[in-house]
């Protein structure tokens, strides 16, 4: 009967009381609404899924700008320009032959390179830094959006802009010309997005969202400044007006 006591099959008896130890597990502690892990999720590594949705809002936004501009464009007076005029065929083929495909690429790769990365980079500092949702905070996220990433936008795509024009030399006057006044007149319009930005939108499409509402502000200048565009010269006023316009902060 050995072979049935303590040892014999290997069977040991429960400890006194009849009850067995369970294991703690360990703990699982939460995140936050707006934490976000991992290369692609925002913490680290390049962020594609925002660079990517930045580059094609540019580009629309910037294609979007060029044809309304020449939509708004005096009509040609050339012989047989009213009957060219009617038809679908001729101005379709008048827009995009005209089309400025390279200020197209130079738009959307600063939305890809500069615009994407950097702004999801600042939204998530800012949430790290003022994480709680209240008044206060809200209130110094939208301030530090204005004075700090403004700016810096600005300088970025007016340094984008000049770099791919061969135009460095006239970067510090282009700074001193165009970038207090571009900064002032979309505060009219960038701080109440900035408010909804950071009150409603989750952090993974502010990106997103910024860069969609940067193309209704294109179209408002485009609308708005067309007197002034069709007084000038064609070619400088409306890359100006593309490059304030784009200017998502």
């Amino acid at each position: 009967m050995g072979c049935l006591g303590n040892g014999g099959l290997g069977w040991n008896p429960p400890p006194s009381g009849g009850r067995r130890r369970r294991r703690p597990h360990p703990r699982r502690h939460s995140k936050p609404s707006g934490a976000v892990d991992g290369p692609g999720k925002g913490t680290s590594g390049f962020p594609f899924k925002q660079a990517a949705t930045a580059a094609s809002l540019a580009l629309a936004g910037d294609t979007i700008a060029q044809l309304s501009t020449r939509l708004r464009a005096p009509p040609s007076s050339s012989p047989g320009s009213d009957r060219t005029s009617n038809d679908k065929a001729a101005v379709s083929e008048a827009l995009w032959s005209n089309h400025d495909w390279l200020r197209a690429l130079r738009m959307a790769s600063y939305g890809f390179l500069l615009y994407g990365p950097g702004s999801y980079a600042w939204y998530q500092f800012l949430d790290r830094s003022l994480p709680e949702q209240n008044f206060v905070n809200l209130s110094a996220k939208v301030i530090l959006n204005q004075v700090v990433l403004g700016p810096s936008v600005i300088a970025v795509v007016f340094a984008w802009n000049n770099l791919w024009q061969g135009k460095l030399s006239q970067l510090p006057e282009k700074y001193r010309k165009d970038a207090l006044p571009t900064l002032l007149y979309g505060f009219r319009f960038w701080i109440p997005v900035s408010v909804l930005n950071f009150w409603i939108i989750p952090l993974q499409a502010r990106v997103a969202f910024m860069s969609t509402c940067s193309i209704f502000w294109n179209f408002y200048l485009s609308s708005t400044m067309s007197k002034a565009i069709l007084a000038c010269n064609e070619t400088l006023p409306a890359r100006k007006m593309v490059r304030v316009g784009f200017v998502s902060m």
